[in-house]
């Protein structure tokens, strides 16, 4: 079981930085991926970015590509998303989430955005235009 709990969010306005942190604890997860999510206001929730714990490999949205970049320190149990150059579509609660890197590209697509196995609580980011 892994145990995520993500800080960070706020608010900044169009074209702002932000970087989002997510605490990892529990137990085995070196064989899993940790992945940002987000849900926008009536929209589904979707992948952004995640990164292979052990491996380091990282995968993003095409709407985030050369944005958002994804990173973990395995010393501190840290994820990071650094969101440069934010745009108000950019909006929502991000979800940190974690689920075997085996399975990856798969947990990318939209159909499978809710099955990822463990969740933090989530963080608002707000652009204003």
């Amino acid at each position: 079981q892994v145990q995520l709990a993500e800080s960070g969010g706020g608010l900044v306005q169009a074209g702002g930085s932000l970087r989002l942190s997510c605490a990892v604890s529990g137990r085995n997860f070196s064989r899993y991926a940790m992945g940002w999510l987000r849900q926008a206001p009536g929209k589904e929730r979707a992948f952004v970015a995640a990164v292979g714990w052990t491996t380091g490999n990282t995968h993003y949205a095409d709407s985030v590509k050369g944005r958002f970049t994804v990173s973990r320190d395995t010393a501190k149990n840290t994820v990071y998303l650094q969101m440069n150059s934010l745009k108000p579509e950019d909006t929502g609660v991000y979800f940190c989430a974690a689920e075997g890197e085996l399975c990856i590209t798969s947990m990318m697509r939209p159909e499978y955005a809710r099955l990822w196995g463990s969740w933090g609580q989530g963080t608002q980011v707000t652009v204003s235009s």
